[in-house]
């Protein structure tokens, strides 16, 4: 109660840091200045289709596996690098999706739209299709589990023009192969929402579904919170971004099929939410005043992809109360604008490489490639907001850390007890 009514207090102040109030911080990176409003989304739909672009037009003509450079981290563990290939593709749809479901019109956005959204059903069709030679390598190692998994996300958040104008021999293809994954038993960490989220695809979709895969992954994660928004990654707790990447966004998303589904209690939904809007509280005050957050923990290779949690509330609208969707904008707008614009980042064909802010492949886990670099796509989830949404047409909004670090009011903090 202290901690909302402390909120309610401080939301006035707060407002103080939208433009054009005078930052205080010196020498600011011009990198990173606010752009036009106009400006702005269509510097994310420029960003998101030079990422998607090299992916999807040559999945879609089955010459991914002829023309994606595989590049892979130090120390890698002898897996089958013909991994890469699904990882691109499943990692990629799972943030782009949201973007495809919009309408088609006459402008440049949404003439790329519409491009990426038919390569991408090409593709879909040529992942599952055994004469393709961009049949993906579904039926060897466990790694397909996880990206299986992203492709099933995908499905999820955007069925009406992924899933749906699919062909039935495609989509029996695709139940095919995600029962055929339950052969994969998951480790006991993160990899259990893998296992759940494709059960929960199915059952979206009212095929057969595995409920056990599905309730050991939930009683798991809830076994493994720590507290204060903070889940483990397995028993332990690890002070990585795995929150990010899968746990926090695939829990929410499991729980609110289930609980259409009348498979799980709202409560259990709206309890995992408010865990995830305090875990981005933390998010939101990671990033500094230069538009930069910490590279700490496994992973880090996978870039954005650090904010899918706040990205995912603010397409769906259930931010925390004290962040605005235009101070989400203006953060990671910055962000991007910082990062993406490194040297090495992209190959000259536009390939995504291994690295952080750069092309570093000794930052690079033993597990990871090319193809796990296009996770970064999942903090792109808002472009499936329509440009006329707040998101978009508010104001440049300053973040916690601008506002801190400049002497102006900012939103006090408090742990959470639930």
């Amino acid at each position: 109660m202290q901690r909302r009514n402390f909120i309610k207090q401080t939301s006035a102040l707060v407002a103080a840091g939208t433009l054009p109030a005078k930052s205080l911080i010196a020498n600011p990176d011009e990198s990173i200045a606010p752009l036009d409003k106009p400006n702005e989304r269509e510097y994310w739909v420029e960003l998101m289709y030079k990422i998607a672009y090299p992916v999807l037009s040559n999945l879609s003509k089955g010459q991914l596996r002829k023309n994606m450079p595989v590049e892979v981290g130090p120390g890698w563990d002898g897996r089958n690098k013909d991994l890469a290939y699904m990882e691109a593709f499943g990692r990629l749809m799972a943030g782009i999706a949201p973007w495809l479901t919009l309408a088609d019109d006459a402008t440049k956005e949404g003439r790329q739209r519409k491009e990426l959204r038919e390569f991408a059903l090409q593709g879909f069709t040529n992942s599952v299709d055994a004469n393709s030679p961009d049949y993906l390598l579904w039926n060897k190692e466990s790694q397909p589990l996880v990206d299986a998994a992203f492709i099933a996300h995908s499905f999820l958040r955007a069925s009406s023009v992924l899933w749906e104008p699919l062909s039935n021999e495609t989509k029996q293809n695709y139940s095919k192969e995600f029962k055929a994954l339950r052969r994969v038993k998951p480790s006991s960490n993160n990899w259990v929402l893998f296992a759940a989220m494709i059960e929960t695809f199915l059952l979206a979709i009212d095929e057969q579904y595995d409920e056990e895969r599905i309730s050991i992954a939930i009683n798991k994660i809830n076994e493994w919170y720590k507290g204060d928004g903070w889940y483990g990654d397995g028993e332990h707790f690890h002070f990585d971004y795995y929150n990010s990447y899968v746990i926090q966004p695939m829990l929410v998303d499991i729980l609110d099929v289930l609980t259409k589904k009348g498979k799980a209690k709202q409560e259990q939904y709206d309890l995992a939410l408010k865990r995830m809007q305090r875990y981005s509280d933390f998010l939101e005050r990671l990033v500094s005043p230069e538009a930069t957050y910490p590279a700490f923990g496994r992973s880090i290779t996978y870039r954005v992809a650090v904010f899918q949690p706040l990205s995912q509330l603010v397409l769906i609208d259930k931010l925390p109360v004290h962040i605005t969707a235009s101070q989400v904008r203006s953060l990671l707008t910055a962000v991007m604008k910082r990062m993406f614009k490194q040297p090495g980042v992209f190959t000259k064909d536009n390939w995504l490489q291994l690295g952080f802010a750069g092309h570093q492949p000794s930052v690079a886990d033993y597990y990871s490639n090319t193809g796990s670099m296009y996770l970064t796509s999942v903090a792109f989830l808002p472009l499936g907001l329509p440009p006329d949404h707040l998101f978009w047409s508010g104001p440049f909004t300053e973040w916690s850390s601008r506002l801190a670090w400049s002497g102006r009011p900012f939103n006090k903090d408090y742990a959470v007890d639930y």
